[in-house]
């Protein structure tokens, strides 16, 4: 075998110090850009809820000839409503009613201003109106 001369060399303290520095100035460029986009994927997320009951309401309204009474409220979607009008041909629409990802139901109305129903959370505010991030996220944006 020939003799080969290993020459494992690890590592200087400035080679090492260089690398810490760049990641520190990469670290202080993108943390601010992404500490913003909590709120902005809390809005996706509602818009993505929002969709998937608004198609639960169409399939409930294609079954039983009508939408959910405000009375009866998106809750028809999970659970066979016992007041009138009782819907004739009522499946399980949805696993679980969601909750908005504040934390908030989201809110139900039949009928609505902007359309036959509206499904809407308020956002980050929990209260009617606002702006940017707290303005309110409804179906009449899908």
């Amino acid at each position: 075998m020939p003799n080969i001369k290993s020459t494992n060399r690890g590592f200087t303290l400035i080679e090492v110090m260089v690398v810490i520095v760049i990641l520190g100035v990469l670290a202080a460029l993108v943390v601010p850009k992404v500490m913003g986009r909590p709120d902005e994927a809390r809005a996706v997320a509602a818009r993505q809820d929002i969709s998937a009951i608004m198609q639960a309401l169409k399939l409930y309204k294609l079954d039983n000839r009508r939408y959910p009474t405000n009375d009866q409220n998106l809750s028809a979607l999970v659970i066979k409503p016992s007041t009138p009008p009782v819907p004739i041909n009522w499946k399980s629409y949805l696993d679980k009613l969601p909750m908005d990802p504040w934390g908030n139901p989201y809110q139900y109305v039949v009928p609505g201003r902007r359309g036959e129903v509206e499904v809407m959370s308020f956002g980050a505010d929990g209260t009617v109106g606002g702006e940017g991030l707290e303005a309110d996220i409804g179906s009449w944006e899908l």
